[in-house]
């Protein structure tokens, strides 16, 4: 592959949301692991954690727990109950339609200690950017297997929920979710901001 065929191929990538019923081969999604564990880290901590869903109970209880999350911080703040039950049943729809959901995750145990809070919270923020760049290697991996994905970020809003219906290690912080799958749809190329308005040569 020559670099102008990688950065073609890197730009094609599209955010899938819409996927066929047919299941991901489990050495398929080992490839895709592997490829994601090679993003860099800070410190090179390594601290992603990756919860791989593909039984359809397994991807049912989580919905139903972050949804029940979702409506009673909607309640409080008194969004309509037809505006609440579309989101949750959509939610449930996309969780339960996606053939792969992978949970993002930071080990909160994978950061170096610092002297004050400011700089333990900058060590956090670290392990946080870490995991992001794991899930963009993640989706990459995904797209050079034929496979769509999008990524989500619910468990932000749920991270206790998300936990404990998957009985993740307490130490395990949800950050995203990633729906993947072979894809039902392709969609056309997104607008992007001209990179001259949004960069700055110094």
């Amino acid at each position: 592959m020559t670099k102008d065929e990688l950065h073609d191929f890197l730009r094609s990538r599209r955010s899938i949301r819409r996927f066929k019923p047919e299941p991901v081969p489990q050495d398929c999604l080992q490839r895709i692991l592997e490829t994601a564990i090679y993003a860099p880290s800070a410190h090179n901590l390594q601290p992603w954690r990756f919860a791989v869903i593909t039984n359809a109970a397994a991807k049912a209880h989580l919905a139903e727990a972050i949804t029940a999350k979702f409506r009673q911080d909607m309640l409080v703040d008194a969004v309509p109950e037809a505006d609440i039950q579309a989101r949750v049943e959509r939610t449930i729809r996309r969780t339960n339609q996606a053939p792969v959901v992978v949970i993002l995750c930071r080990d909160t145990t994978c950061v170096n200690p610092q002297p004050d809070s400011q700089l333990q919270e900058e060590e956090v923020l670290m392990g946080t950017q870490s995991v992001a760049l794991a899930g963009l290697q993640l989706l990459l991996a995904a797209h050079a297997e034929g496979l769509g994905g999008t990524w989500i970020c619910w468990p932000l809003f749920a991270p206790e929920e998300t936990r404990q219906v998957l009985g993740l290690p307490s130490i395990w912080e949800p950050q995203g979710l990633l729906f993947l799958g072979y894809p039902l749809e392709q969609p056309d190329a997104p607008v992007r901001i001209p990179k001259e308005e949004i960069s700055l040569w110094i």
